[in-house]
């Protein structure tokens, strides 16, 4: 193919680590593809993720890779989420939008397509533009996505915003999710305010210009969301199902490689792995850890960790935690640790700061994971064969924990509550009582994850077909 030809995507993610993993995934397989790739981060996002990699290892093993970045129009010292998350969603799009088209118009840089987040809707206005080919991607659950695109059907049927009232009462408007969810399993952004809630016209816009791109990418796979999936075609052009990513990325590329392991080195994250738990690991026994992890922004009480802590340890199971050092919110921390749970900890835990997840999930000392049900853990606990106690706190988290607990039946839903009673049961029903039934789902589900990313699996192949239509895009260029 000549040069003139070979494929160059923009990829473009949303300003947070839930959303840039499985697209860097999705980016990563097009450079194995041999297309040009240039990855566009927050200029604060960039500096974080590029200071815990091997830039070096990086490009070696991606050598066509730009990785570069764009401003998001916040001062530094602004958290971007919390009391901010206005700012973070609503106030940077015009800055960040013409940067963006700035990036575009480089010479050289005029791409084949973009691929942008579906929050991050300036990049279809760009695109239009420029007459630019755009695909969305959304890294979160076909299910997710259906329930956004009924955000407004909410708002007229009076049931925004959902309140403590109302937080049991069925979904009754979005087709599919009736007599299996309740207002307390949609997005948490319908939680936030009324139909005039900022944030919330702000999803309906962004779900609404999805209709105006060519395709969605989706990190999901079709035998866990088929009906779903076949709904959300109703609206859109074309649906390429690409997931579970992370494990797709190894499949594609372990199968041409002669190292042993190669993603290894070249992995971004935004903090630097504490890999002495995987010696922690390798001394217990077989499926006997709980591991905990609460993902990469979720903040908790004081107050929260202790229920959390007192229900581990009373529980009797071993346990890996992973306590971020901006895990806790406010300044008070937790106090004084109870001797008990200092003993229980020494005796049974391990704990810390951040942990290389997929490998511990994959270890087979691991018999359960306490989450917080981003995508990313959810998906990646699915394909480990792991099941999972679900605590959701934000975005698409409500939507995956009822998933987990009542449509793929391999895990508990905790939301909305934080007792220690209550995470001592949940723990022990998890590791002992009701673990046989639970995993009879969950070891199904592991098999179709696996099947759907290795060669001649649904995931696979629209993978195939995705490269094979950008490259049409390239020749008519």
């Amino acid at each position: 193919m000549e040069q003139t030809r070979v494929p160059h995507v923009v990829l473009l993610p949303f300003p947070a680590y839930g959303h840039i993993k499985p697209m860097l995934s999705l980016a990563k397989l097009f450079s194995h593809a041999g297309f040009r790739i240039t990855f566009v981060n927050t200029d604060q996002y960039h500096d974080r993720l590029f200071g815990n990699t091997d830039v070096t290892a990086f490009y070696k093993h991606f050598p066509n890779f730009l990785c570069t970045s764009i401003p998001d129009g916040l001062p530094p010292d602004n958290p971007r989420f919390g009391i901010y998350t206005k700012d973070w969603f609503c106030s940077n799009k015009p800055v960040s939008k013409l940067a963006f088209r700035q990036l575009l118009m480089t010479p050289g840089r005029l791409p084949t397509c973009i691929i942008s987040d579906s929050i991050m809707s300036f990049a279809i206005d760009v695109a239009e533009e420029l007459n630019i080919p755009i695909i969305t991607f959304r890294p979160y659950s076909a299910y997710c996505s259906w329930s956004d695109f009924h955000f407004s059907k909410l708002a007229e049927e009076g049931e925004l915003p959902v309140t403590d009232e109302n937080f049991d009462k069925p979904v009754t408007c979005i087709p599919e999710l009736e007599n299996i969810f309740r207002n307390r399993d949609l997005p948490s952004i319908c939680r936030h305010g009324g139909p005039d809630d900022p944030i919330l016209q702000t999803f309906i816009r962004d779900t609404s210009a999805t209709t105006r791109t060519s395709a969605l990418v989706i990190n999901t796979f079709n035998e866990i969301e088929g009906p779903i999936i076949s709904k959300l075609g109703s609206r859109l052009t074309k649906i390429y199902t690409v997931g579970p990513l992370h494990a797709l990325l190894k499949s594609r590329i372990q199968e041409d490689s002669v190292e042993s392991s190669p993603l290894e080195s070249n992995n971004c994250v935004l903090s630097k792995e504490d890999r002495s738990c995987m010696t922690w690991l390798g001394s217990q026994p077989s499926r006997s850890v709980l591991y905990v992890s609460f993902g990469s922004f979720i903040k908790l009480s004081g107050d929260q960790i202790l229920e959390f802590w007192h229900g581990i340890v009373n529980s009797g199971k071993g346990f890996l935690w992973v306590i971020r050092s901006d895990l806790i919110d406010g300044e008070s921390g937790v106090g004084p640790v109870p001797a008990e749970l200092d003993q229980g900890t020494k005796e049974r835990g391990c704990i810390v700061s951040w942990a290389p997840q997929e490998e511990v999930l994959a270890h087979q000392a691991i018999g359960g994971f306490l989450t917080h049900s981003g995508w990313n853990s959810t998906l990646e606990s699915m394909v480990a064969g792991v099941p999972m106690i679900c605590w959701p706190q934000v975005g698409d988290q409500q939507v995956n924990s009822r998933c987990v607990s009542e449509i793929w039946k391999i895990g508990f839903d905790m939301k909305d509550t934080c007792d220690r009673s209550t995470i001592e049961k949940l723990v022990r029903d998890l590791m002992d009582n009701k673990r046989d039934k639970i995993m009879e789902s969950t070891v199904q589900i592991a098999k179709m994850a696996r099947d759907a990313v290795k060669e001649g699996g649904s995931s696979y192949r629209n993978l195939e077909k995705l490269i094979e239509d950008i490259r049409l895009m390239a020749f008519k260029a």
